[in-house]
């Protein structure tokens, strides 16, 4: 049997201030830009904004997703990345992509779950 491990998942509940979690045209320039940083290839995107404030975003990679979906109004978040391995293993770059997350959005970790798949 192969012992090839398909990648990590984080999947986090964050808090962090209303107008970071509502400014959804600064999320996708900043998602752009990790993307590129770490080296991953988006192949489509959705971002929606709600009027309460909030939005919601999917970034597609060949590499697998990441995602997030805001409230700020409870000043609440939730994130997932997953990264395949399917040609390098990405679990610093999903770590690294976690950690600049919390960065941009002056975030305070909630609850973090990794599992590797």
């Amino acid at each position: 049997m192969d012992s090839y491990a398909p990648g990590l998942h984080i999947l986090a509940t964050f808090t962090a201030p209303e107008a970071a979690l509502r400014d959804m045209e600064a999320c996708r320039t900043f998602f752009e830009a990790q993307v590129a940083a770490q080296g991953l290839t988006a192949v489509g995107a959705a971002y929606h904004g709600f009027e309460e404030g909030g939005f919601t975003a999917v970034v597609a990679l060949t590499e697998s997703h990441l995602s997030i979906h805001t409230w700020p109004e409870h000043g609440l978040a939730t994130f997932d990345v997953f990264l395949s391995n399917f040609r390098r293993d990405n679990a610093d770059r999903a770590q690294a992509l976690y950690a600049a997350t919390l960065a941009f959005f002056g975030a305070t970790e909630q609850q973090k779950t990794e599992v590797r798949r």
